[in-house]
């Protein structure tokens, strides 16, 4: 299994060409493995609508059912354990409370995170999917 950080999901889902060819073919191996998603990513998503930064052609609640339908989707519940360790991430990570969540959640569940942001990119305390990688 990979988690999807929340762009790369959307990205996906919306297939926008903002993806790299090698991050939807790592999306498609996964598939059958399992590509997670945090349930903070569907708040994350939510709140994008919310605030204009984002649009469907449908309302969100639509557009959630669907992407969460996707073949090889797994939603990834918030535990305690993650929240704690989010708070507490070891390094010097930046302050974006989505950010240290999803990073928390790769590394409570001990999976490899597929994202493009550049701070979780060069962040040492977390595996990430990289261009030639397979999967996890």
């Amino acid at each position: 299994m990979i988690l999807l950080d929340t762009h790369i999901w959307l990205w996906w889902i919306d297939q926008n060409k903002k993806l790299k060819n090698w991050q939807r073919n790592l999306i498609e191996i996964n598939q059958d493995i399992g590509l997670g998603v945090s349930i903070f990513s569907c708040w994350e998503v939510a709140k994008l609508v919310e605030h204009g930064r984002i649009t469907f052609g449908c309302g969100i609640d639509e557009w959630m059912e669907n992407a969460l339908a996707y073949d090889g989707i797994q939603l990834i519940d918030l535990t305690p354990q993650i929240v704690i360790d989010s708070t507490c991430l070891p390094g010097n990570f930046h302050k974006d409370p989505a950010d240290q969540i999803i990073v928390a959640t790769a590394r409570c569940y001990d999976i490899p995170l597929l994202t493009s942001d550049e701070k979780i990119l060069a962040y040492q305390y977390v595996k990430l999917c990289k261009e030639n990688s397979v999967s996890a």
